[in-house]
């Protein structure tokens, strides 16, 4: 599919991306804001792949075959949007039961989250409600965590297993934005992952905790308390 989707319908009037300009930074040592974003969803949806086409689509192009994740890995990039450079750090697990040792630290702070299953696999859209989505529930320490549900291989709408209608209704019911993608083709992978970016940016609290100066700021303030402490210990 060739637009955006949102389960709460909040699209700009005449489509595009008017609010604001977002692009890679040269930079990856600096930033204004960092959020720690994950991917959850049964094993084969294209969780890699999709996060793969949003770091280095040209890497995507001449990459056929991704071998299955084990256990986790992270990958991070840097966007700029309206003047703010952001760092995500991106979060892909294997998406299968045995991992799930790693579930309550993988869930801790997390900024964004998006589920995903294959548009051609009922099971795995089943999955999001009755394991995924409990999950975030249960594990998410962030009340404020902004989440977005994701189709996957739409660029094989012959074999579709579950209807576009289908996939609102549950966002809708998960409070989700929605969008259906293709990591194939590249259809709507750099709009999730920008829409997810700009979302977590409308949330004040969200702002807070990704600020880098706050966290600077945090940080002082504890080194300025240890060492009163200590000095006090002493005198």
């Amino acid at each position: 599919m060739g637009s955006l989707i949102s389960a709460n319908m909040k699209m700009m009037k005449g489509g595009g991306w008017k609010r604001s300009q977002i692009s890679p930074t040269s930079s990856s040592s600096s930033c204004d804001y960092s959020f720690k974003v994950l991917v959850i969803g049964d094993s084969g949806v294209g969780k890699s792949t999709l996060l793969l086409t949003f770091i280095d689509p040209a890497q995507h192009q001449h990459q056929h075959h991704i071998s299955p994740t084990i256990g986790v890995d992270f990958k991070m990039k840097m966007l700029t949007i309206e003047g703010k450079r952001l760092k995500l750090t991106i979060w892909d697990t294997a998406g299968q039961e045995r991992f799930g040792t790693l579930t309550s630290s993988y869930y801790r702070g997390a900024h964004g989250i998006i589920l995903v299953y294959d548009v051609t696999q009922r099971e795995t859209f089943t999955n999001l409600s009755q394991i995924w989505a409990r999950e975030v529930d249960l594990y998410s320490t962030n009340p404020d965590c902004v989440k977005i549900l994701v189709g996957n291989k739409v660029d094989r709408d012959v074999e579709r297993a579950v209807t576009v209608e289908e996939g609102m209704a549950l966002a809708k019911e998960h409070d989700c934005l929605f969008y259906e993608c293709s990591a194939r083709t590249r259809a709507n992978v750099q709009q999730c992952f920008k829409e997810l970016a700009l979302k977590i940016l409308d949330k004040p609290g969200l702002l807070e905790q990704g600020s880098v100066v706050v966290k600077r700021q945090i940080l002082k303030e504890k080194q300025l308390s240890q060492k009163k402490t200590s000095d006090n210990c002493c005198s």
